[in-house]
């Protein structure tokens, strides 16, 4: 017997959009999280908290963020109910039109996108940060753009955060926690407003951030969905009937093995932890036939930090949301590149974090490792209030390639067809910093080492109109495997040259719309609110909270939530 109609792998933008609008259809839906629910009362802030998430030693190390650190290439991944969203910097921005111009299979257009997009920002609460609560960064970067002739290409963005209008920066104690209002969101959740703490990308204390574990995946939740934290997938089987999945609950001793079963499974743990996965499933022989252009075609969406002094200046970085604006240059009206500029900020105590996590970093080589990457962006740490952190988003070659080396995942990234573009977004940042009397510290890990950091990874498991160019198909379902689907930042074949969480979401609406209408989908006869277990390894898992069952409602029609095309691929 399945555990569920619908088993997600991961609770990120792809994963609790897909639960949501499958838990609203009537299907019993299984959520399998590696990380751990966060809250103020737990999120990391001491130097010896957990920060770190090691996919290879999840029982010791299963924190904040994933650092996967390759030669030429670091990537920043979230680990935690909500996914990506826990520790990005709350942009909710439309994809550019011509973005789906080519690389897309041609039923993906800015137009089919359009209503999602739409529905993401109003999920989301989306909202700009009202014109009196500009940080300094926001009016330096206006002038930036006016000082460049760039004015009209100047923009707030909309942002997932709750603002008060009354606030302002001209009060006693303006970012004491205190004075922040507490709200009800229009899901029914309790959240506060933004007091301007800095502290996006590592929690916010008030909970102003409108994080997917308040809406879509709160929504999925009251209908009935399970999320399991802590559960590491191991593999992907195909059986009849379905798909098998191999999971590792991480316990204060040690992993337990679980296995669940189900008709459909949407695989939805981000760029690195989706195609990591396929691959792994691909090799133990799980899942035959997947297209040969798995792991082909990654990118790192063209990130770049640009640190600068303005020594004149009070800009004070480390309040304010972490980004709040764009100078948008993606129509190559700069050296010829797509770029697009933002502001940037640190929480306050990250500088004390990775002074002290490089002090303590002897004999822990990932932490020293992880240090080593952070440190030259922060190195300017000590003079924090008069620091731009110039950051930007480009379209870059999106030519890396993973695989897996003895078991490991690998990424090789060629920065070569890249490198014109990074260096206009580096001479960019100079310009602009010097126009508002700014000196800026192009890192030496990009100058001598052609080093690049990103917290935007996209595509290996791209998109495309057959296995022959892609591993999906326009509506996320794995060729050859019926009832398989990814839906993440993992299947977007191209850089977006611009922040990726709502198209990423607007995707997996997309999906889970042709999921729910899917005329070919057997029908299910499990009931919402079902309690759903597993089959154990080695021995039963524990017990756990039961769920409030629904109130008594007319019972809708069942979701149909899998596509079936042909035969399965043994």
């Amino acid at each position: 017997m399945a555990d569920a109609d619908v088993i997600i792998i991961g609770s990120g933008f792809g994963g609790s959009v897909t639960a949501c609008r499958l838990a609203q259809a009537g299907a019993k839906v299984l959520v399998l999280e590696r990380g751990r629910e966060w809250s103020p009362a737990n999120f990391p802030r001491a130097p010896t908290d957990p920060w770190i998430f090691d996919p290879n030693d999840p029982v010791k190390r299963h924190g904040w963020f994933d650092m996967r650190i390759w030669p030429n290439m670091t990537v920043a991944a979230g680990a935690g109910v909500g996914g990506g969203s826990l520790v990005y910097a709350n942009i909710s921005v439309e994809a550019k039109p011509d973005s789906f111009d080519t690389g897309w299979p041609a039923a993906i257009t800015y137009d089919v996108l359009a209503p999602h997009y739409a529905e993401v920002g109003r999920m989301m609460e989306v909202k700009r940060v009202p014109t009196g609560q500009w940080p300094a960064r926001t009016k330096l970067m206006n002038e930036a753009a006016t000082k460049a002739g760039w004015q009209n290409r100047f923009r707030p963005l909309e942002l997932a955060v709750r603002f008060d209008p009354d606030y302002t920066y001209d009060q006693p104690d303006p970012h004491n926690p205190l004075k922040s209002k507490t709200e009800t969101n229009i899901h029914g959740v309790e959240q506060g407003t933004c007091v301007h703490l800095g502290e996006c990308d590592i929690g916010c204390p008030v909970k102003a951030r409108n994080t997917l574990d308040f809406n879509y995946l709160a929504v999925a939740r009251k209908l009935g969905a399970t999320v399991l934290p802590l559960h590491m997938v191991r593999d992907i089987r195909s059986v009849a009937g379905g798909y098998q999945i191999l999971a590792d609950e991480i316990t204060g001793t040690g992993l337990q093995p679980h296995t669940f079963t189900g008709p459909t499974v949407i695989v939805a743990a981000g760029s690195i932890g989706s195609t990591e996965l396929m691959l792994k499933a691909r090799a133990s022989g799980g899942l035959g036939n997947v297209s040969p252009r798995l792991g082909m075609g990654w990118s790192s969406n063209g990130d770049f930090l640009t640190p600068a002094i303005h020594p004149l200046r009070n800009i004070d970085p480390t309040h304010g949301p972490t980004i709040t604006c764009a100078i948008d240059l993606l129509d190559r009206v700069f050296m010829g590149q797509p770029v697009f500029i933002e502001d940037g900020g640190f929480p306050n105590l990250v500088g004390d974090v990775i002074r002290h996590a490089s002090a303590s970093a002897t004999g822990d080589d990932l932490q020293a490792r992880a240090v080593k990457t952070l440190i030259p962006a922060l190195q300017t740490i000590d003079l924090l209030r008069s620091v731009m952190p110039w950051f930007a988003q480009s379209r870059d070659a999106a030519n890396g390639v993973m695989s897996l080396k003895k078991g490991k995942l690998f990424l090789d990234w060629d920065i070569t067809a890249s490198e014109a573009t990074i260096d206009a977004v580096v001479k960019a940042h100079r310009k602009l910093a010097s126009l508002t009397g700014g000196v800026a510290l192009t890192p030496l890990t990009w100058e001598l080492g052609r080093d690049l950091v990103t917290p935007h990874p996209l595509g290996g498991c791209n998109m495309g109109t057959s296995a022959a160019n892609g591993v999906v198909d326009s509506n996320g379902q794995v060729f050859g495997h019926p009832g398989l689907y990814v839906a993440d930042g993992a299947i977007v074949p191209k850089a977006l040259g611009l922040n990726p969480s709502r198209t990423i979401a607007a995707l997996a609406e997309h999906i889970a719309a042709g999921l729910v209408t899917s005329p070919l989908a057997p029908p299910t006869a499990r009931v919402v609110g079902t309690p759903i277990t597993s089959s154990v390894a080695t021995a039963k898992p524990p017990a756990r909270a039961p769920k409030a069952k629904p109130k008594p409602k007319p019972k809708p029609a069942k979701a149909r939530p899998a596509k079936r095309r042909g035969s399965r691929s043994k």
